[in-house]
């Protein structure tokens, strides 16, 4: 070994980013190991490398005796002093070792170490760097499809898009150049497993902040987002600054930075929607462009029933349900939508439903539990399935049958009928 050696350790730890001081231990421990393989696990032997010579040393130790039971870990004291005269008995003494000497084999065993130790440190320094760069973007050519989705080489590294992390509509080949978001790296033994995603939430969300510099310096922040990817997307934003309008920052002048995200995206259509801490206006907000009447909120059952124009229904719920789901992902609340006229119904309908309860003085729990939900339901039951209504009397029934007569609940035949039934009573 000469000076040589020193050089390529710089040089490796240069273009590699290998820590020097490992790549020492390393080289150290592969003639270790060499060494055992040649001579045998008993030998006591010690490897350092020699920063001045620019060489790796060898010394193989052996214990001072009078009397020789192991010859690869003893020397007679005779022998001993032919090389130190003042040794003595139970002393140690070093003899350096020509590794030179170790042969063909152990030196290609030494490589071997040397290449693998070097790769796993390799491995651990790219695992490091990406471990940290979860949620950031990153740039890289599509290199080939396996089972379980793509492998795109990032340069030093590859990632896996996985299939259900596409967007369903773009199709990718050999060599395309794309970007993805980092939503996973793993410790694996072949090395570092990175996973990257293009329809995840969150990239929506850093694409932004690459975009927008009020969302990167946190003027204007991003509550929420939901997406069906590759087809339309509601992202939730509010401003910390009074004289920043969040929309517009969003959009940017003419439209070019929400442009620039709907064209890395392949045209997926994003509503901006303006975040509120009231859910009845938040909600208003996420099912634009549709026009609301009113809302009401259940906030046990985090509900909420949307009443809108009978003209507005369509543009409400969006093409296969498309907008009205999206509203529901961002808020993380159940929306029914309701036509004024449908409402106005059911509306109708629970009022009488109401008033029948209290007649009959039954609770319209106890109704609804005896499977009567509707007015039209009681009107048209006969006597004895009324009677199945749990603290339901024949008297009780009368009571109900006339007040269904008085309120108008029944149709003029059902009338008629209902009043015959009464008169037979």
């Amino acid at each position: 070994m000469s000076s040589e050696l020193k050089k390529a350790i710089d040089q490796i730890s240069k273009d590699r980013g290998i820590d020097r001081d490992l790549l020492i231990d390393t080289l150290e421990e592969a003639v270790r190991s060499s060494v055992a393989r040649k001579y045998g696990e008993q030998m006591d032997i010690e490897v350092n490398f020699n920063e001045e010579l620019g060489e790796i040393q060898v010394y193989q130790f052996k214990v001072v005796v009078s009397e020789i039971n192991d010859p690869v870990s003893e020397i007679t004291l005779e022998e001993a002093r032919e090389h130190d005269p003042n040794i003595q008995l139970d002393d140690e003494m070093g003899f350096k070792v020509k590794i030179e000497d170790l042969g063909r084999i152990a030196a290609q065993s030494a490589k071997q170490v040397i290449i693998q130790r070097m790769r796993d440190a390799e491995q651990e320094i790219i695992y490091e760097e990406y471990r940290d760069r979860k949620g950031e973007i990153v740039s890289g050519i599509v290199q080939r499809r396996d089972r379980t989705g793509w492998i795109i080489n990032l340069g030093r590294t590859e990632a896996l898009l996985p299939k259900e992390e596409q967007i369903a509509r773009e199709r990718y080949k050999r060599g395309d150049r794309i970007q993805a978001y980092i939503i996973e790296v793993q410790k694996e033994s072949r090395g570092p497993q990175i996973v990257v995603s293009r329809s995840h939430p969150d990239y929506m969300g850093a694409l932004f902040a690459r975009e927008v510099p009020e969302v990167y310096d946190g003027t204007v922040k991003i509550m929420g987002v939901a997406r069906d990817p590759g087809l339309r997307a509601k992202v939730a934003v509010t401003s910390r600054d009074r004289d920043v309008d969040p929309v517009g920052a969003c959009v940017g002048i003419r439209g070019s930075r929400i442009q620039n995200i709907v064209q890395e995206l392949k045209g997926e259509r994003i509503d901006i929607v303006v975040w509120s801490p009231d859910i009845a206006v938040y909600a208003q907000n996420a099912l634009s462009p549709a026009v609301i009447s009113r809302i009401m909120v259940d906030d046990e059952e985090k509900t909420l029933e949307v009443v809108v124009p009978d003209d507005q229904l369509t543009l409400a719920i969006g093409r296969k349900g498309q907008n009205v789901k999206l509203a529901a992902q961002l808020l993380g609340w159940k929306i029914d939508i309701f036509t004024e006229s449908r409402y106005g119904e059911l509306n109708a309908d629970k009022k009488g439903m109401d008033q029948l309860a209290s007649v009959a003085e039954v609770p319209m729990e106890t109704f609804i539990s005896a499977g009567f939900e509707t007015t039209a339901q009681l009107v048209g039951a006969t006597e004895e399935q009324l009677l199945t209504i749990s603290g339901m009397t024949p008297e009780k029934v009368r009571d109900m049958r006339a007040a269904i007569n008085i309120l108008g609940l029944a149709a003029p035949q059902e009338a008629e009928e209902t009043d015959n039934a009464g008169d037979g009573e």
